[in-house]
């Protein structure tokens, strides 16, 4: 692993957000300031179309066009009950209220942010607002709840007003609009006093060992591939299933030991342009051959028969380069928007590059110290690689032509920019993290035939000052350089170009392997400089999102891109090879997020061979001690078929519906809860995996919204992929012969009073529940009620209307 020769690897040295975090458990007693957050729990948004009815939010906040018309149905159901003068006093008020469901802070409002309090109905007004809306407009109060509470003490303005008020006076409805600390900065990048971005993380996978590269085969599965240190690759899927057997391992190849901050073993993995058609990989790590160390870069191809598993008999060495030491290895590969395989070597270690008159990097006769660039196609017959016609120093004496750029001590972690999703700006451009000597360490990017310094130079310093003076060495500079006061060994990161967060857009995010730092860079294209800004945890409720944490292993070895370009990184908490406490982190931006359904991307099928092992996150969300007290939800009304044969038997047997846990992730939402029927007595008890159908409308016992019973709750499948083979599992649980329909965007209404429990559901037809057919994760979805799914069963087949 990367980090500055000579010094041993610090053990459990916290980085800066974890000091932070210390700080705040132990100091922290002020109130937080509400972070802006939906009632979907996610942040709020830029809608894709101008909203037409609660355009106050228009530019920014938590409804969709979709949600914008639902709103305005439901005011006009509202206003149809007005007479003229109701009408002209009181729709505008209806329409603020209703509208609160799309300001950036409806969480808040609804008080959706503290899991030990219902969900309001109404959103917390200020005293004075209340006062005016009671005096004007009581008669519609009723019409915007069905909160019984609401409605026995709607003529008493007192008891109502201390019944909508907040907590938190500063922030209740319409003062928070002129709270300037609140709307100063909304939607973008939350900061500190110093300037630290605040970000939050999400885990995705754990227990590995030294996870140092994690990759995509960019071929639609949406699969992406992590690298271990002793030579494994494992596969996971989009719902961040891990396969059980590895999809390459040469770990009686691979050179390293369990010695903490070894650097050798496998180093890097990159996958073709073209892998979908000619399923080639190609392999950076280190091998023991005789008594020599060396590094070794080998091409591999897919099993014909498992796309999930690398035919180990295909390798091919492409090239193999001594190691006069153990450290200093290099270890990137990958494919420029050339087409063209960049390998990024190391000086071949020890301090000071001593070896001859110059060191290794500045040697071009030497492949140690380089960036080196291949053509790999078309190698089936004749040489396994060939040099590019354009590479800088084809026709320069004593060069090797392999060549591409030289002057690097120990570049770890390099990444091709995406480019600006809509100007393409930037796109091609290389990004390397350049690990340092004694004093600095830099980011650098990579340009045809230049010379990037080493060991003349380290940073913007000179390094050896004989060789640093003399001019014909046109260097080039790092864009950025920190001394070792911050960190001594930067890890290489990437450009955001991903959709989730367009506040990333265009920023350069990397880290230091020994520190901790998570850190990042943004152009200012007036003068080309690149602004710095330090990344910090979210404090206080800025992460309180479900399935988000604020903390992570200080030891950050790498960073990588998944399919659709959302960013992630890998740390551990013991440097070394064999320690399985590796853990993948993808980065969030709690302050916006994409619009809904923009980042939406259908992934292709991928043929599991192999037994699969769910993701079980193990991190918490720390320093915000939330409330976790049980909140009884009025369950809907159900067509539970072993209810229903109770009923019709006349049997005095009766059945208790589960009350809901509200957690500090739980994702309930405002909405209508019906009572349902009142089972005092016990029955059989409810198993993992029962569902049930609700249809507020029609009460017809074939068909509605489908609910799930997990651990205790009950809750909704939310599935914009529904499909007939979900249904069909659904109605035979239930007792009918045939599913006639998978419903989608809640055809059968919003289970609002629910969490949603499962998403991306994918059966083939014959599973005997849901959470046995492939699904998300056990309330893991990124889908709101709008998108609750349904069916219709039957005993006989029929033809549905659409």
């Amino acid at each position: 692993m990367p980090r500055c020769s000579g010094r041993p690897p610090l053990i459990a040295r916290l980085p800066a957000p974890g000091l932070l975090w210390l700080c705040a458990l132990a100091l922290c007693v002020t109130p937080v300031a509400p972070h802006p957050q939906c009632l979907d729990f996610k942040p709020p948004f830029r809608p894709r179309r101008e909203l037409q009815f609660c355009v106050m939010y228009k530019d920014f906040g938590c409804c969709d066009h979709q949600k914008d018309q639902e709103l305005m149905a439901k005011f006009n159901r509202i206003v149809d009950n007005f007479d003229y003068h109701g009408y002209a006093g009181c729709a505008g008020y209806v329409m603020e209220l209703l509208c609160q469901e799309c300001s950036p802070y409806a969480a808040h409002l609804f008080d959706a942010e503290d899991p030990s309090t219902p969900l309001r109905t109404i959103p917390g007004l200020c005293p004075d607002y209340c006062s005016t809306i009671w005096n004007k407009c009581r008669f519609a109060i009723p019409l915007l709840s069905n909160d019984s509470s609401i409605a026995d003490i709607k003529d008493n303005q007192t008891r109502l007003c201390q019944h909508l008020q907040l907590d938190d006076a500063d922030y209740c409805y319409p003062h928070l609009l002129s709270n300037q600390r609140l709307t100063k900065d909304l939607g973008r990048v939350q900061t500190d006093v110093d300037g630290c971005l605040y970000l939050c993380l999400e885990e995705v996978a754990n227990g590995l060992r030294n996870p140092l590269a994690m990759v995509h085969a960019n071929d639609g599965t949406h699969r992406f591939f992590v690298a271990e240190q002793v030579g494994l690759v494992w596969t996971y899927l989009p719902d961040r299933s891990r396969l059980g057997k590895p999809f390459l391992n040469i770990t009686k190849a691979v050179l390293t030991s369990s010695w903490e901050g070894d650097e050798r073993g496998f180093l890097g993995i990159t996958f073709h342009p073209k892998y979908k058609y000619n399923g080639k990989l190609y392999v950076y790590y280190s091998v023991e051959v005789g008594f020599d160390e060396r590094i070794r870069i080998s091409e591999f191809k897919v099993s014909s028969h498992d796309m999930n598993m690398v035919d180990h008999t295909s390798e091919r060495v492409l090239l193999e380069i001594d190691e006069p030491a153990s450290n200093h290895n290099g270890g990137q590969v990958l494919f420029g928007d050339d087409g063209y395989l960049y390998i990024f070597t190391g000086d071949g270690g020890m301090a000071g590059d001593p070896f001859g008159k110059y060191g290794n990097a500045q040697n071009k006769s030497a492949l140690l110290g380089k960036v080196l660039r291949l053509d790999v196609d078309d190698n089936e017959k004749g040489p396994l690689y060939k040099i590019p016609p354009d590479n800088p120093f084809v026709n320069v004496q004593g060069a090797r032509p392999e060549v591409y750029a030289y002057g690097v001590r120990n570049m770890w972690r390099c990444s091709v920019d995406r480019g600006d999703p809509q100007t393409k700006e930037g796109k091609g451009r290389i990004f390397c993290g350049d690990v340092g000597q004694n004093k600095f360490e830099e980011v650098d990017i990579i340009e045809k035939g230049r010379n990037y310094g080493w060991r003349a130079k380290e940073g913007f310093s000179c390094y050896d000052k004989k060789l640093c003076a003399n001019s014909s060495l046109d260097d080039v500079l790092p864009i950025y350089a920190y001394s070792h006061k911050m960190g001594k060994s930067v890890t290489g990161g990437y450009v955001y170009r991903g959709c989730e967060y367009p506040n990333l857009n265009g920023m350069y995010i990397f880290g230091d392997f020994m520190s901790g730092r998570l850190m990042s860079l943004k152009e200012d294209p007036s003068t080309g400089s690149w602004n710095y800004n330090e990344i910090c945890m979210g404090m206080g409720l800025t992460c309180a999102f479900p399935g988000l944490i604020n903390n992570y292993f200080p030891y950050i070895i790498s960073f990588g891109e998944d399919e659709s370009g959302e960013l992630y990184f890998m740390s551990t908490g013991v440097p070394r090879a064999t320690a399985p406490s590796g853990v993948v982190y993808k980065l969030v931006d709690p302050s916006r997020r994409a619009p809904p359904r923009q980042c939406h991307y259908d992934p292709l099928p991928v043929r599991v061979k192999s037994n699969l092992i769910k993701f079980v996150p193990q991190e918490t969300l720390i320093g915000v001690d939330l409330p976790n007290n049980k909140v009884e939800s009025q369950p809907t009304e159900s067509s539970d078929w072993l209810q229903e044969l109770i009923d019709q038997l006349g049997s005095s047997l009766t059945t208790s519906t589960p009350t809901t846990t509200r957690t500090p992730r739980s994702t309930k939402r405002k909405g209508k809860r019906k009572k349902g029927k009142h089972r005092a007595d016990a029955v059989p008890e409810l198993h993992n995996g029962a569902v049930r159908l609700v249809n507020d409308d029609q009460g017809a016992k074939d068909r509605g919204r489908v609910e799930v019973y997990i651990n205790g709750e009950w809750g909704t499948v939310c599935d914009d992929l529904w499909t007939i083979k979900n249904a069909e599992v659904v109605c035979r649980q239930l007792g009918f012969r045939y599913a006639l329909k998978a419903s989608r965007n809640s055809e059968f209404g919003e289970g609002r009073g629910l969490r949603i429990l499962l998403d991306d559901v994918q059966c083939e037809g014959t599973e005997s529940s849901l959470l046995t057919c492939t699904h998300a994760g056990v309330g893991t979805h990124n889908c709101a009620h709008y998108e609750d799914a349904g069916v219709i069963c039957a005993n006989s087949k029929r033809v549905i209307e659409a």
